[in-house]
């Protein structure tokens, strides 16, 4: 099972082939999430699996057993520390747009083992850019973790400067929306604000918990537009995803931002859930 590093499973089977016809290969028809295991546990697998299965709803992909799906994230998932890989796609078909009716969804899930510590609740705050590359705006898209990731493809190849750990991205309109790998969270005026991801951007699986969390802990919590000036007034900046939970943004396009204590407090919660 375990080829190139990857613990690897395609439709319940201990292979790496798919079809070359798949829907996923041809058109990006697919859904997929990125699941840390800390200790051989998935973390928030229930709200990775319903982010999925209603993903596949909206796209009218399946059926797709979710005991199947579980069944693809304990087998692939390490003993230790490990971030899986689910792929879900349409299937395979002829050529042509038009979703075949009958498809059988095609299932590739991937486990990776990575260094022990990699879900600290203490991990490094990131020097962020802001990305050229602009997100186009579909309510129809809008929200789903789909395979087409071209946008942030194009635009992480912006910079190779390891040192610089994220990318913010800027819809057609000019409004800040999220990373290319991450959702964003500022804090101004002590209110909890991240953008809507009604037009553009994933909704992200921390992201929500981050929301239920703040909304539970007395947080004044906003959903609402960003532009950059809201950085030069924000108390506090980070950024949230499935690996890195939430990590502070400390510098932004070379400017200093401050350091606040909202994603150091959510962050000790998340490893006590």
């Amino acid at each position: 099972m375990t080829r190139g590093g990857a613990r690897l499973r395609v439709n319940g089977e201990d292979s790496r082939q798919v079809d070359a016809t798949d829907r996923g290969l041809q058109y990006g028809d697919g859904l997929f999430e990125t699941i840390a295991v800390v200790g051989g546990k998935p973390r928030l697998l229930a709200a990775h699996l319903e982010r999925l299965l209603r993903g596949c709803a909206r796209l009218d992909i399946g059926p797709v057993a979710e005991s199947l799906v579980e069944e693809d994230v304990a087998v692939v998932s390490g003993p230790g520390d490990s971030v899986v890989k689910l792929i879900v796609t349409r299937g395979p078909s002829g050529r042509g747009y038009r979703p075949p009716r009958g498809c059988s969804p095609t299932r590739v899930a991937a486990g990776f083992d990575v260094e022990p510590g990699a879900f600290a609740s203490a991990l490094p705050g990131l020097r962020v850019r802001t990305c050229r590359t602009r997100l186009g705006r579909n309510p129809a898209l809008a929200g789903l973790k789909h395979l087409c990731r071209l946008e942030q493809v194009i635009a992480r190849g912006e910079w190779q400067d390891d040192a610089v750990g994220e990318g913010l991205m800027l819809d057609e309109g000019g409004h800040v929306v999220c990373g290319t790998q991450s959702n964003l969270f500022v804090v101004k005026d002590g209110r909890l604000i991240t953008p809507s991801v009604a037009l553009a951007g994933v909704e992200g699986v921390m992201r929500r918990t981050v929301l239920e969390w703040a909304g539970s802990s007395g947080i004044d919590v906003a959903v609402q537009d960003l532009h950059a000036k809201d950085f030069d007034e924000a108390e506090e900046v980070f950024v949230t995803n499935a690996l890195w939970g939430a990590r502070a943004v400390l510098e932004l396009d070379g400017r200093q931002l401050r350091l606040g204590e909202v994603a150091w407090r959510f962050m000790q919660w998340l490893g006590e859930a």
